[in-house]
């Protein structure tokens, strides 16, 4: 019987310089799920690459004094090796400089071409060297990119066309009618509002540089990024062409994982393009959120990186996969520090789970001449922690199928803890001291042993060389990796284990702190707290949830949006200095965070009831959201 297929993909990264741990952990997220699905059954196809034609690359090969593609081969070349370090299970690696996406991206803009889709003309408008992005004037307001929030410039050029605005209904009958083809939810509606404010047809060509793929009918002009870039997740599988047989046996894609800056370009004129040419469209678009520092979001041109090789140097690929997938909620952004990544690693991988298999590792050696028992006297506990490990197998699975990698690794760490509790409740070293309950405590260290098979199993989508350590000290390295053989709890006996150095040493958390620094060269800084309060005084202060229905420019201010607020039965109007950060349509659709109890006030005439909160990055004011419902109170 023939495997279902699974297709899933990253976003090609851009190589204009060494990746970041925020290109890390979109790639962990989509190499947890490729094992989880191989170890489940599936066939698997698992595809990254790189986006390497652009003006941008051409400034930064010119800077270098080398030509585009040599500057490229160098940071692919870096890419893959950090991929190699970081164990990422990829079945293929697609480069947009590849002969055979080169060729199959002019077959491609040739078929939109002969359907009428693709017509000639003159660009005027705002673009973004950055982001490889063109904006209107609407969407370039204050001279600002409405993605990244650099400067823009004016552009003028010949160029090539496609027809997207023909596509405007078709994808808002996606969105709405399709709602699992993007998530989370609030990208969707953030989607939504973009194309009812009108699509443009797409500048898809340039001529002002020659760094990109000859247009097939008129080659002074080069292919424009995003036509270019998007295709490769139907190039790498021979679309189009006559040897079709990877791309008929996993087309359609089941995900296409991306950032969340990136979601308009994969939710709107990927599916256009797709349309025009008459193919099936992607299952899934997900759009996670960003990692963040100190001062905003991580990126290469601000300097306030995170380096993903240093951290697994000193502390494994394991413990850096545990911690990016078990700390982030997916879709959300999340904050990176130092202090709260070595905490995870020191209290769930130290002591949770590397103490867990040294322990009764070391009982078992023990107690029983490093032989694991066979089942003799069972009392209570034995059911409870029986039940819990047998049923962690599904929980995982529902919780994968979601993208909640970190609700998956919270099921797990719920066995890990029973496990741990399971110890001290049956007490083995007081059983060896009395030859009578030597039947007893046979059992106890068979189902400690059986508790720990099944953790081995369920980690390994998440961090198999653990996964592999485990099994070396149980003695079952040998046998292989079954998902099944986790919802069964008597499969061991006889088996040696092998006592090893700890697979998670303890770490002392201000040593490695200052060490951190040091590599880095950076200290982190310690905010500049406001006046103590007391909790009477934090106490009058009511924060809630809210979601934004509907948004609007001010009337007499530029720099001023008047928002539609829900919370619970109550609808409130509240102004914002947030124009300069976010548009109307940005907005709405957003769950937030209300002050709802501030007194009323008028802000050029329009009534304010209210205050939404932000967090000031230095560079844009990043809105504070929540996952709850509407009206529920923070406490």
């Amino acid at each position: 019987m023939a495997k279902e297929k699974y297709y899933i993909t990253t976003p090609i990264y851009y190589p204009s310089d060494n990746l970041h741990i925020g290109h890390t952990y979109c790639t962990v997220m989509a190499d947890a799920m490729a094992r989880f699905k191989r170890i489940t059954g599936y066939d698997v196809m698992f595809l990254t690459g790189t986006d390497e034609h652009g003006q941008k690359i051409q400034k930064k090969a010119e800077e270098n004094n080398v030509s585009p593609k040599e500057y490229v081969d160098r940071v692919v070349d870096g890419i893959k090796e950090l991929w190699k370090t970081m164990e990422i299970s990829y079945d293929d690696f697609i480069r947009t400089t590849d002969e055979r996406h080169v060729k199959r991206v002019q077959d491609i803009f040739l078929k939109m071409y002969e359907n009428g889709d693709i017509y000639k003309g003159n660009y005027e408008g705002w673009y973004c060297r950055e982001c490889e992005a063109f904006w209107t004037d609407v969407q370039a307001e204050a001279g600002k990119c409405p993605d990244c929030g650099r400067s823009i410039e004016k552009a003028e050029e010949e160029a090539y066309f496609f027809k997207l605005s023909e596509y405007q209904d078709k994808l808002l009958d996606l969105f709405e009618n399709t709602p699992e083809f993007l998530e989370p939810e609030s990208r969707r509606n953030e989607m939504i509002s973009f194309v009812k404010q009108g699509l443009e047809d797409l500048c898809i060509s340039r001529t002002s540089f020659d760094w990109g793929i000859p247009v097939p009918i008129d080659e002074k002009h080069v292919i424009y990024v995003w036509l270019d870039a998007l295709s490769n997740y139907v190039t790498a599988l021979g679309y189009p062409g006559k040897d079709i047989e990877k791309y008929n046996k996993y087309w359609p894609a089941d995900v296409h994982l991306v950032g969340k800056e990136i979601v308009r370009f994969h939710s709107i004129i990927w599916p256009a393009m797709l349309m025009s040419i008459k193919e099936p469209l992607p299952k899934k678009v997900l759009g996670h959120g960003w990692i963040l520092l100190e001062g905003g979001k991580m990126s290469k041109s601000r300097g306030n990186v995170v380096d993903p090789v240093k951290l697994i140097e000193r502390y494994g690929v394991d413990a850096l996969k545990y911690f990016l997938l078990r700390e982030y909620t997916f879709g959300q952004d999340g904050l990176f520090t130092n202090e709260v990544m070595l905490n995870r690693m020191n209290y769930d991988l130290a002591n949770d789970l590397g103490n867990l298999v040294s322990r009764t590792v070391a009982m078992i050696e023990k107690y029983n001449d490093g032989i694991i028992p066979e089942i003799a006297e069972s009392c209570d506990p034995d059911g409870d922690l029986e039940e819990i490990a047998t049923g962690t197998a599904s929980k995982v699975a529902a919780y994968m199928e979601e993208f909640s990698f970190s609700q998956a690794l919270e099921s797990i760490w719920t066995l890990i803890r029973r496990t741990n509790k399971y110890i001290d409740e049956t007490m083995p070293w007081v059983l060896a001291k009395d030859e009578a309950k030597k039947d007893r405590l046979d059992t106890v260290l068979h189902n400690l042993a059986e508790a720990i098979r099944t953790v081995s199993i369920l980690i390994y989508p998440f961090m198999h060389t653990t996964s592999t350590k485990i099994r070396e000290q149980l003695g079952i390295a040998d046998k292989p990796v079954v998902w099944t053989d986790s919802e069964k709890f008597v499969m061991l006996s006889g088996e040696k284990v092998e006592k090893k150095d700890p697979i998670f040493p303890r770490l002392d958390i201000e040593k490695e702190i200052e060490e951190l620094e040091k590599m880095n060269g950076t200290k982190e800084k310690t905010p500049d707290y406001k006046e103590e309060i007391s909790v009477d005084d934090f106490d009058k202060v009511d924060l809630r949830t809210g979601k934004i229905i509907e948004c609007k420019k001010h009337p007499k201010a530029d720099k001023l949006l008047v928002s539609q607020v829900k919370i619970g039965g109550d609808v409130r109007q509240i102004v914002s200095g947030i124009a300069m950060h976010y548009s109307p349509e940005d907005m709405v659709g957003k769950s937030v965070v209300v002050v709802a109890n501030l007194k009323p006030v008028k802000l050029r005439g329009e009534l304010s009831q209210g205050m939404l909160l932000f967090a000031d990055n230095g560079e844009k004011l990043e809105i504070v959201t929540s996952e709850a419902e509407d009206g529920n109170q923070i406490r």
